[in-house]
């Protein structure tokens, strides 16, 4: 059979390439995973990818569906080959109601885009994964995605109210819809939300939106050592104020930040870091800062930096969205993962990676989401070709995860499974878990074409 001629035939010349390039840029995320998919299809309605599915059942045909191709896990790699499914061409904002206080966008959809368009309204979709200027809303409800407003907000599922997704033999299915509340039977809304494209495609969302805040106000806060900033979002927290953001930065990205963005950014004496977000009215906004500033003072804090408007907001995120930027500027191989554990684990956590850095001779960054205890645990390896580096941090990789499963945590929090993450899926979830994993896919994708390969499923 040649896929490129029966798909052109069904589809139309336009929608289907198998140009080298075209192949190429299809074939991996921001993973080092890589496998060239056979073709690549460009749909632009949910007949399309129904019209694609049904053929694609009936031959047995796997199918990988592929948001902005920017995961950490090789989600999107066909690894089984088959068709790569973009639906970058599926783009349109279809409707922002604030009416009914929801958006109906394509999976297409820059996360941006429409955050920038309901914030011309007024109106606010809180979801803010670091990529969201290139991120897809379809590759976010694929992943579940977050990001450092989770702490107030919540992940992407609070935000999904509906959805039209195309099952694996082509049927297409709405599931939930434009109401707020809906107890209509199971909730297969949330089924979908982080399946990661291996139970249907996702094509077209209705997204809640809520009023934007009028305000928001930001502190950048160090400490002469970690536990203390850790101590501080216990403290910011059990004393009653529930941040937009609460992130927290070690002292090895510390360090990378002064080499890469120069030694004034950051004290030198710094060897922990928060970034403490307040949204709202202007005047409670201002109110609740001065609060909290006092609270940081009575822990140590060595240096704060207030911003109440929206240029000195941003200008202490630009920091924050550097933080990786600098660890690259390392010249070392970044393993990104994503682990979330108790809160109250945070200082157990960085001490343990101490450990792993002396053991298995790597550098550990660990930064992120300390308010949802979701914490980037960076290995740092200085040459991961070298088949002993390798090696070592594959090891400091396996026993994160080990410690992070005994101590209630969880692999993931953000990023997903993929292929990255396969081999410790089901210890991380347990056996029973991982049988009803399998028997929805099988319910769902008997033939397992959808996005086949991935979860060690």
């Amino acid at each position: 059979m040649n896929l490129f001629e029966e798909l052109t035939t069904l589809l139309g010349a336009s929608q289907v390439s198998e140009a080298p390039d075209v192949l190429q840029e299809h074939a991996t995320d921001k993973w080092y995973a890589s496998h060239l998919p056979e073709v690549v299809v460009f749909p632009k309605s949910t007949q399309d990818v129904s019209t694609l599915l049904t053929w694609a059942h009936a031959n047995n045909i796997p199918v990988t569906a592929r948001g902005a191709g920017v995961g950490y896990v090789g989600g999107c790699v066909p690894i089984r080959e088959g068709i790569s499914l973009s639906l970058m061409h599926m783009n349109q904002i279809i409707e922002i109601n604030p009416a009914d206080g929801l958006a109906v966008v394509e999976a297409g959809v820059i996360t941006a885009d429409l955050q920038n368009q309901a914030s011309d309204l007024g109106w606010f979709y809180p979801p803010d994964p670091a990529s969201r200027k290139e991120c897809s809303i379809g590759g976010n409800i694929a992943t579940n995605a977050g990001g450092p407003r989770c702490l107030k907000y919540g992940v992407t599922k609070a935000y999904v109210l509906g959805l039209t997704v195309v099952l694996a033999n082509g049927s297409i299915v709405k599931c939930g819809g434009r109401t707020h509340k809906n107890k209509s039977g199971f909730d297969l809304t949330s089924l979908f939300v982080g399946s990661e494209g291996m139970l249907g495609i996702v094509t077209e969302a209705i997204l809640r939106l809520i009023p934007h805040p009028k305000s928001r106000g930001a502190l950048s806060v160090c400490f002469d050592d970690f536990s203390l900033a850790a101590l501080a979002v216990q403290t910011i927290l059990q004393a009653g104020h529930l941040p937009s953001a609460l992130e927290i930065t070690d002292s090895f990205t510390l360090a990378a930040a002064r080499n890469y963005l120069g030694d004034s950014i950051i004290p030198e004496s710094a060897k922990g870091h928060l970034i403490v977000e307040i949204d709202g009215r202007p005047k409670a906004v201002k109110e609740e800062l001065e609060e909290i500033i006092h609270l940081l003072e009575t822990l140590g804090a060595t240096h704060i930096q207030s911003a109440l408007t929206e240029e000195e907001t941003e200008a202490i995120w630009e920091l924050r969205r550097e933080f990786s930027y600098s660890l690259k500027a390392t010249g070392m191989t970044k393993l990104n993962e994503d682990i979330v554990i108790p809160r109250s684990q945070l200082v157990e956590l960085v001490t343990f990676c101490q450990q792993l850095q002396s053991q298995y001779q790597v550098h550990i960054a660990c930064f992120g989401h300390s308010g949802d205890g979701n914490i980037h645990t960076n290995i740092m390896v200085e040459d991961y070709q070298d088949p002993h580096q390798k090696k070592n941090a594959d090891q400091c990789v396996d026993r994160l995860f080990e410690w992070v499963i005994d101590h209630q945590g969880s692999i993931t929090g953000e990023h997903g499974i993929g292929l990255a993450k396969a081999k410790w899926f089901a210890t991380s979830i347990g056996m029973p878990s991982i049988e009803l994993h399998r028997t929805l896919k099988e319910a769902l994708d008997p033939t397992n074409i959808l996005n086949p390969g991935k979860m060690g499923l």
